[in-house]
């Protein structure tokens, strides 16, 4: 079976399964409280994020928050 690739901030990704975006981003280093989520051009909502299965050719986003003044 050929791997799923999903562009993820423009690089991209391979998994050897379909995952959910909480399941790709327990292999990140992204701090959950301080990141937005968009999957093919729609904000996922973090209530949903064990719930949203990423498909082949999906096209993720992830935009981290950074404090400072």
């Amino acid at each position: 079976k050929p791997p799923i690739t999903i562009p993820t901030n423009g690089i991209i990704t391979s998994f050897t399964r379909l995952e959910t975006v909480a399941q790709y981003l327990s292999t990140t280093n992204y701090d959950l409280k301080r990141i937005a989520v968009e999957r093919n051009g729609d904000i996922v909502f973090k209530s949903q994020y064990e719930a949203t299965i990423l498909q082949d050719g999906d096209s993720v986003e992830i935009v981290s928050f950074v404090g400072g003044g």
